[in-house]
């Protein structure tokens, strides 16, 4: 997601390792910082984490004068490949306010968007909880989690495993599965860009549906519910008013029952007004800014300071509204499973080659069509392939952004697919026409099976192409 960060927006075929390095010893970095610098009142030292058999770079940030011992947390990444630096606005923030804060780069072996594990994330955060809790001027009993985005499906798994954890906060975190997330995000970004209904699920869930269906997306159905369910700890749930890449509104009421179904009474749920998905200020959701929402890193520095002695009874803002509803993400049709949209794909590109591999054997061997059904026949033999390509590529692209970057939006298409469109319309034509020319002079036409050949991969194109959308209207 952003997953974000997008999200993301958004398999796990590694359980069985993760298992195995759980049982693995995990060594603690040396407790003394070295070579510290100091900058803005806030004092930065370099650290590794040993995660099993993983080492990461880290960054510690501590207030640079502080009374006593500090409470600290361990940033948690969202998706994607995340090197400490992205996080150092917010550490060096909440150290400010008085809270040690722990950077660290994101695995880079056994992690992509196509297949991850939560628990190997959670082992990663965990270790670097141990290290915290080892550094000098650290209130050992007060380190906690803070994950943003996919982090917040994270950092609650690691602290229902872990009563080393001491508190959990979550930022533009989800209560839907990864999957499900995605494709709302999807349909909500291509609403924005003004993309018209009839084409916000072709484009926005159905290729989405393909890659969970061919194991393409990484723990497409982990469900965050159970783990939420097993915290004890205290939580802090922040959530952007105007987050467009996990639901927000349904993400407060999931988080707020869940912990209620857990016995957990220390919850805090609150809605940043003005704020996007990373808790930006933003009034629409829309784009990109630089600066915290007004208020956000006060909330957060205050919540973590605030625990001691005794945590904060249970409250929960309303849920903000949202345009559109996330939707279960069904189980693939027959006629959407990877056999047949594969089996359609070979076909169509096979039937259309075939006339042009039909006229080069022709050439090689002297003879010459001269019938009136070349001419379209070869247009069908060209615009299919391009067609038929260029629609995976684009469904794949969009996809892969997270229909952030979708191209301008003319008569409420995108630009590039408004042009597969066009040349879905011209296939459609072209078939026609060489029907027509075919049946016109089927006594004198040659290569009648190569042009029967191409007449049968129009046929499937037409049905595989209203189900990607290309003849909505």
């Amino acid at each position: 997601m952003s997953t974000a960060s997008r999200l993301p927006a958004f398999r796990n075929r590694v359980w069985a390792v993760t298992a195995a390095l759980m049982l693995l010893p995990v060594t603690l970095p040396a407790a003394t910082p070295a070579a510290p610098t100091r900058s803005g009142g806030v004092t930065a030292a370099p650290v590794t984490i040993r995660s099993g058999p993983r080492e990461l770079p880290g960054t510690v940030f501590t207030p640079a004068v502080a009374s006593g011992p500090t409470p600290a947390v361990v940033i948690v990444h969202d998706a994607g490949p995340r090197e400490r630096s992205h996080y150092e606005p917010e550490a060096r923030a909440l150290a400010a306010a008085g809270i040690t804060t722990l950077v660290y780069d994101k695995r880079t072996d056994g992690y992509s968007l196509t297949d991850r594990s939560f628990p190997a994330l959670a082992d990663d955060a965990l270790a670097a909880v141990r290290a915290l809790r080892s550094w000098p001027g650290i209130d050992p009993h007060r380190v906690g989690l803070l994950g943003r985005s996919e982090g917040g499906w994270v950092a609650p798994l690691a602290a229902s495993r872990s009563p080393e954890v001491a508190f959990v906060v979550t930022v533009g975190a989800s209560g839907l599965p990864p999957a499900r997330t995605q494709a709302w995000s999807n349909i909500t970004q291509l609403d924005h860009a003004g993309v018209r209904p009839s084409l916000l699920r072709p484009l926005g869930v159905r290729f989405t549906r393909v890659l969970v269906a061919a194991g393409m997306f990484g723990a497409a159905d982990y469900d965050p519910v159970p783990m939420l369910i097993r915290v004890r700890q205290p939580v802090l749930a922040v959530f952007g008013e105007h987050d467009r890449s996990t639901a927000p509104g349904e993400s407060v009421d999931i988080f707020r029952t869940a912990l209620e179904r857990g016995g957990n009474r220390s919850y805090t749920i609150r809605v940043v007004a003005n704020a996007d998905h990373e808790l930006r200020h933003s009034t629409t959701g829309f784009g990109q800014a630089d600066d915290f929402a007004p208020g956000y890193v006060e909330l957060v520095a205050s919540w973590i300071t605030g625990l001691s002695p005794k945590p904060p009874a249970a409250s929960a803002d309303p849920a903000p509204p949202q345009r559109f509803r996330s939707a279960v993400l069904p189980t693939l049709a027959w006629y959407e499973s990877l056999p047949v949209q594969l089996g359609a794909l070979l076909a169509m590109l096979g039937a259309f080659v075939a006339y042009p591999v039909a006229g080069i054997v022709r050439r090689i061997r002297g003879r010459r069509d001269s019938s009136p059904v070349r001419k379209p026949a070869r247009v069908l033999a060209v615009l299919g392939p391009v067609t038929v390509v260029g629609s995976v590529l684009y469904l794949g692209y969009l996809t892969a952004t997270g229909a952030l970057t979708i191209g301008p939006v003319v008569a409420g298409r995108p630009a590039p697919f408004l042009l597969l469109q066009l040349l879905a319309v011209a296939v459609v034509t072209a078939a026609v026409l060489t029907a027509v020319a075919w049946w016109r002079d089927r006594q004198q036409a040659t290569s009648r099976k190569a042009i029967g050949l191409a007449l049968t991969g129009a046929a499937i194109f037409v049905p595989w192409g209203a189900y990607w959308g290309l003849f909505a209207v």
